[in-house]
């Protein structure tokens, strides 16, 4: 298997940025590597590092970012208020079980969690970047590791 040439390579590329996207992270793109021809963990590790690449971002500049699409027009402010609104659903467990509920909205591979959610109440609720982001990646490799589980046993009953 060529590491970085060929398929291989845009492979790697493909999970790589499926990962980094909200909605799909590394839920979406860990079968889509796998299913593009990475081997299982290949496609893991690569996942997890796209989908851990904007949380810093995110933790350290949403809201001036929510802030400046406010005031833009009124259908950016609906879409601020609707991510906002996302997010206060999940921040009671974060101020409940602190790092730990943080770890647990995005470690559950479901719609509505991930890094991006985590990421997105952790500056929501000020939580400082170096709390945040050992709770996000403890949380996406949980998330990853599932993930990869539910991959590996699909392959297994497929094949």
């Amino acid at each position: 298997m060529t590491i970085l040439f060929g398929e291989t390579a845009k492979a790697m590329l493909l999970t790589l940025f499926m990962s980094m996207l909200p909605i799909i992270e590394l839920r979406g793109a860990i079968p889509v590597g796998i299913s593009e021809g990475l081997g299982f963990y290949q496609a893991f590790i690569i996942a997890v590092i796209g989908n851990l690449i904007p949380v810093p971002f995110i933790v350290l500049f949403i809201r001036s970012i929510f802030n400046w699409l406010r005031v833009k027009s009124e259908g950016l402010n609906r879409l601020v208020e609707r991510m906002e609104a996302k997010a206060d659903t999940k921040k009671e467990l974060v101020k409940k079980y602190e790092w730990w509920g943080l770890v647990l909205i995005v470690a559950i591979p479901l719609p509505g969690t991930g890094a991006w959610t985590g990421s997105l109440v952790a500056a929501i609720l000020d939580i400082r970047l170096k709390r945040a982001f050992p709770a996000i990646a403890l949380g996406v490799l949980i998330a990853g590791a599932v993930v990869l589980l539910l991959s590996y046993s699909a392959s297994a009953v497929l094949i």
